[in-house]
């Protein structure tokens, strides 16, 4: 009877434990202004819980109809290593098709609520993202698929027409709490 009470509080307990995702920063980088560039891209701490993320990306040479994104997924270890992922997806065919990655699927899940590239190419207008909360991704990356407590770095690099483009990097941290 002690032996099966104390599986089940250890069961209970277990259950309470959850991840918490913070955002700790932000950054784009355009690499030919020609082409594309930032109007803002943002990190906006509104209290101590509740921070977003928000972009606004200048398409200068439209319409795009060619689109590559290499996502990579990097955890903090004396410097940032490689971890998980590091997939790159035609962008145009994903959107079509977002069944054919699950990989993709997974990280264009985290923040295809809060942009306006949600529909497939030509792409002829400015690329936003507003207000990626915390809680979001905390969702996708706690919920859907659990990832260990760490610091972490998701690097995108943008592709069009075969040329990098953008850099986007989100850096954030995992920590379990009960």
């Amino acid at each position: 009877m002690i032996f099966s009470v104390g599986f089940l509080v250890t069961i209970f307990l277990i259950r309470k434990v959850h991840s918490l995702v913070e955002i700790t920063n932000f950054e784009c980088e355009s690499l030919d202004r020609n082409f594309s560039d930032f109007e803002y891209c943002r990190l906006k701490s509104v209290n101590r819980t509740y921070k977003y993320i928000s972009l606004k990306v200048h398409l200068f040479q439209t319409p795009v109809n060619q689109i590559k994104v290499n996502t990579a997924i990097y955890k903090r270890l004396n410097g940032y290593k490689p971890f998980l992922y590091n997939v790159t997806v035609d962008g145009c065919k994903f959107i079509k098709n977002q069944n054919s990655n699950p990989v993709t699927k997974f990280i264009f899940g985290v923040f295809k609520d809060a942009t306006n590239m949600n529909h497939s190419c030509p792409y002829d207008h400015d690329i936003i993202m507003e207000k990626l909360s915390a809680e979001s991704i905390n969702f996708q990356i706690t919920k859907i698929l659990p990832f260990p407590e760490g610091k972490y770095m998701v690097k995108m690099n943008w592709f069009a027409y075969d040329i990098n483009r953008a850099i986007i990097r989100l850096y954030i941290t995992l920590t379990n709490s009960i």
